[in-house]
């Protein structure tokens, strides 16, 4: 050590001691660098030697500072100069608002389904409600007439206390000799959750995602107002292109021209088919309305004034075709009758009426008609004339529902309700033909909500918001379910068919294709398939709901000698 400190080395390392850079028993530090995230800049950080003096930046010396440091195994950085989640980029996904619901991509059934087992169990494990079942210590009732402790005066100290056999703990009832006890279960779960999870779960209809047909439907309008697609009962499909009307036979997938009427600088803008048999009933822009046998595809009948503005909604009701139109009238006429002038007008609308269906689930005599505008109201009419002699008054009242009852039902054209519910134009109408007098209706970009109706009362049964611009609505034929066709919406969700079903209005299944607004929908006789139209000038077929089902297959003939016993 002495010839250490005796070497030049040694006399180096000691001048510079004296210098007051002690080097030799402290060794100098690599700088660490403090990043802007924790709120210190690099080029402000000091030098880490304790015995460092300042200089200006004139190289002149200044007024010497101490820098004290800490020194330890742990290193707390300082957030004080940012924010936590800007500086480690957190972002917080917003959550939409609960009113604009959002329809998933895909069938929610399943999803559904698990959510309502998990939450039946979870209810069974934490209600207030103890298991029976479930071993617990036993416990010593209090008596109410406690005494406070005292010094016996005539009783043996150690003699053995009597008591009553209700203050005894009750003796189990249960064999633990059982294997299916609860104390020799393995699962954390009760029995009566176990039960629930075991329990075999109704299984859910699976609906191909995919059109089975696509169809290219050239210069199809891309108009809310419209209805261009109508499905016949002998499997025909009508469809107004343009200036032309085209039928699709489905099965043998001709297709035929069925009218132009370029020459007459005219365009379609409805279609609708007879309940039963051939004839098309075609609506154009000006005013007129055509019937046509598509069997033989030739014109049957023309009224030329039938309205004096577009005729966008079309309705059969056997012999009586229903017409509604931008000039804001409903007529009825009689296609038996030679007279062009209707048999009856409705006038309930203040704006275009958009949207009609009849209903004939209880029969033509006792059919009703639904029709929506573009004032956002849904009219139901019977043209029997009302049958509430108490609404029989020129004027007109409104109960605290939304629903007007009657508006000038004297002469029998007066509406028999008004629901005013929706905030949008209203052209999705569908009778149920499960349930008599229910009324399903759609409105537009504005409102977005399905609402179900009891005609009979005039109230309302359920609604739903679908978060979407609803376009059109129909009931199957062999269950209880509905589609909706959808276009804008308020989320990412749109152009989509949605499959329903009723009274929960769960999605059993959600399908898309479509890149515009699915504004027009038909269903085939069979109640099995759908096609749906767009803007995008296409038409897709759909497998949307099930197979009828045939009881009679499953009946045995009373005549089969094989069945009976000899």
């Amino acid at each position: 050590m002495t010839s250490l400190k005796n070497s030049p080395c040694g006399k180096r390392l000691r001048q510079t001691r004296q210098d007051g850079q002690d080097e030799f028993l402290e060794p100098p530090r690599r700088k660490v660098r403090m990043e802007s995230i924790f709120g210190v800049s690099s080029s402000s950080t000091p030098s880490l030697d304790s015995g460092e003096t300042s200089r200006s930046d004139s190289g002149g010396p200044s007024s010497p500072v101490r820098v004290r440091y800490t020194y330890g195994d742990r290193f707390i950085p300082s957030r004080d100069a940012g924010d936590v989640r800007t500086n480690y980029h957190i972002q917080e996904v917003p959550s939409s608002p609960s009113k604009n619901r959002i329809i998933p991509s895909e069938s929610d059934a399943q999803k559904e389904q698990a959510n309502n087992l998990f939450h039946g169990a979870l209810f069974t494990e934490f209600s207030a409600n103890p298991d029976p079942d479930r071993p617990s210590s036993p416990t010593r009732p209090r008596s109410a007439n406690l005494a406070l402790p005292a010094t016996p005066s005539r009783t043996r100290i150690f003699g053995h206390y009597s008591t009553t056999p209700a203050s005894n703990p009750s003796t189990p009832s249960r064999r633990l000799d059982t294997v299916t006890d609860q104390i020799y279960t393995l699962s954390p779960l009760r029995p009566a959750s176990q039960a629930l999870l075991a329990s075999p779960q109704p299984t859910s209809r699976n609906v191909c995602k995919t059109p089975y047909r696509v169809l290219d439907a050239p210069e199809l309008a891309d108009d809310f107002y419209l209805n261009l697609v109508d499905w016949s009962s002998t499997n025909v499909l009508g469809v107004g292109l343009g200036t032309s009307v085209y039928l699709w036979a489905a099965h043998t997938a001709a297709v035929s021209k069925l009218c132009d009427l370029a020459s007459r600088n005219d365009t379609i803008s409805s279609v609708s088919w007879v309940q039963r048999g051939t004839y098309l009933a075609v609506g154009t822009l000006s005013g007129r309305l055509h019937i046509y046998d598509a069997t033989t595809l030739t014109l049957m009948r023309t009224f030329q004034n039938a309205h004096t503005q577009r005729i966008g909604a079309l309705a059969w009701n056997q012999h009586i075709l229903t017409s509604g139109s931008r000039d804001r009238s409903i007529h009825h006429r009689d296609v038996r009758m030679s007279d062009p002038d209707p048999v009856k007008k409705s006038q309930g609308h203040k704006q275009e009426v958009c949207g009609l269906k009849w209903s004939t689930n209880g029969g033509a005599q006792t059919a009703l008609l639904a029709s929506g505008g573009n004032d956002n109201k849904v009219c139901i009419w019977d043209l029997r004339g009302s049958t509430r002699p108490s609404y029989n008054t020129q004027r007109q009242t409104t109960s605290g529902n939304g629903v007007t009852n009657g508006e000038d039902t004297s002469g029998g054209d007066g509406a028999v309700f008004k629901f005013h519910d929706h905030t949008a134009a209203v052209k999705a109408l569908a009778w149920n033909p499960h349930e008599a007098n229910t009324l399903a209706t759609g409105g537009g970009t504005q409102d977005k909500t399905i609402r179900f109706w009891n005609t009979s009362y005039g109230t309302k049964t359920g609604e739903l918001d679908t978060g979407s611009q609803v376009c059109n609505l129909l009931w199957s034929l062999n269950s209880h379910e509905l589609v909706s066709t959808h276009g804008f919406s308020s989320s990412h969700a749109q152009n989509q068919i949605c499959v329903w079903k009723y009274p929960k209005m769960e999605t059993i299944a959600s399908l898309s294709g479509h890149t515009h607004r699915v504004l027009y929908l038909a269903m085939s006789p069979d109640g099995e398939t759908i096609v749906t139209g767009a803007g995008d000038e296409t038409l897709r077929f759909w497998n949307a709901f099930p197979k009828k089902e045939n009881s009679d297959k499953n009946k045995e003939s009373r005549l089969d000698i094989t069945k009976q016993i000899r």
